[in-house]
């Protein structure tokens, strides 16, 4: 039931992604979580780039906000891989306003996006 209802938001975020108007930002900041220390960092990276944090590999794919308004929502395309373990640990959109709508599971690290950055 969870999961559903997981889905049908997610997909309700898309289709709200898809009728807003948005510019693509050159990067973004995101923050990572390492849940077992308890402490935060704060990732500001390009799009393109690949930053680690801790055993996880972040790559920026794409940083989108609306149209005119640079500080308005962020909505950051992400895959993340950790060293060791095969496959995407994550792959698709944060959004900044709604973190809890596509949220990396992983047990000891937390990713999101803050916001995006233009220059």
């Amino acid at each position: 039931m969870i999961l559903r209802l997981a889905a049908i938001l997610v997909c309700m975020c898309s289709a709200a992604l898809a009728q807003q108007e948005t510019t693509v930002a050159s990067g973004a900041v995101l923050r990572g979580l390492d849940k077992t220390s308890g402490t935060t960092k704060d990732i500001e990276m390009t799009a393109g780039a690949i930053v680690e944090f801790g055993r996880l590999s972040i790559v920026l794919r794409e940083c989108r906000y609306p149209v005119g308004n640079p500080s308005g929502d962020a909505y950051a395309a992400v895959e993340v891989v950790e060293a060791g373990r095969e496959g995407k640990v994550f792959s698709g959109w944060f959004i900044a306003s709604a973190p809890a709508l596509s949220a990396m599971d992983h047990p000891r690290y937390d990713v999101w996006v803050m916001r995006c950055t233009t220059s």
